[in-house]
């Protein structure tokens, strides 16, 4: 495995790339979407641990949607067990990959742990369990110097985790070094990163945007509200499956399931 330096025009190929793989399968890969956000949702709802869980648990379904999208990219269906590929492995890649899980859990509960220092806690009541908040307090010095906080520290953070799940399953490295090649890869193709990042959203901007004028010459509010959200679950199904092309470009060796 070595380390690939890509043009920042990679960014939107991999869009692009993710799109076409999306529209291979699409019914098994937003299907699969689906069921990932089911499995974190039933997480979450669980007492005192459930939110804990959730994210730890997160890489490696999102390592399940690459997989997915690897299998579509090699025009073959992806079967709803791929989505915990990652915890199927032999015993030391899945201890790997909880382990994985566990530090990502740690890690994000201290973002919001620190963000509590500047409103109190709201931003990340808000974050972990939704509910509805005045307009006063969201607009609130505190609630946004929580936010801001929240989203700077949560940059780096997703860099050391961007690559790692896939790092681990696909080439067994050791949970510190795919932390530490996931974010050197990250950043020194930052580039690329930053084209991908803008082209979706302005994938996402255009979309809504769009629906937003249908409202306007249909007169109709509650259909567009009502396709909204599928919508945007549909587009984010796509950006995952992207996610593996970030994974494949950022490497010169080809990944290969164990």
């Amino acid at each position: 495995m070595k380390l690939n330096v890509v043009p920042a025009l990679s960014g939107v190929l991999w869009v692009r790339l993710g799109i076409k793989t999306f529209w291979r399968q699409p019914v098994a890969l937003s299907g699969l979407f689906f069921m990932f956000m089911a499995l974190l949702s039933l997480l979450s709802v669980i007492p005192y641990i459930g939110n804990f869980l959730a994210l730890m648990i997160l890489p490696a379904c999102t390592l399940g949607l690459m997989a997915a999208a690897r299998e579509s990219n090699l025009d073959r269906f992806p079967m709803p067990s791929v989505l915990i590929s990652g915890l199927s492995e032999n015993p030391e890649r899945r201890k790997s990959m909880l382990v994985l899980g566990a530090l990502y859990a740690i890690s994000f509960f201290s973002i919001l742990g620190i963000s509590c220092l500047y409103d109190g806690g709201t931003f990340a009541n808000l974050y972990l369990n939704g509910g509805t908040f005045s307009q006063e307090t969201l607009s609130s010095s505190g609630f946004q110097n929580a936010m801001w906080v929240a989203t700077a520290l949560y940059l780096p953070l997703s860099t050391l985790f961007w690559h790692a799940p896939a790092l681990v399953h696909w080439h067994g490295e050791p949970v510190l070094k795919s932390l530490f090649f996931s974010f050197v890869a990250c950043w020194t193709n930052w580039r690329a990163f930053l084209m991908y990042g803008l082209t979706w959203v302005a994938i996402f901007i255009s979309v809504a945007a769009t629906l937003a004028l249908m409202t306007l010459v249909i007169d109709g509010d509650d259909w567009v509200s009502f396709v909204l959200l599928p919508v945007m679950l549909l587009l984010a199904a796509m950006f995952f499956s992207s996610s593996y092309f970030t994974f494949l470009d950022c490497f010169i060796k080809d990944p290969v399931l164990a």
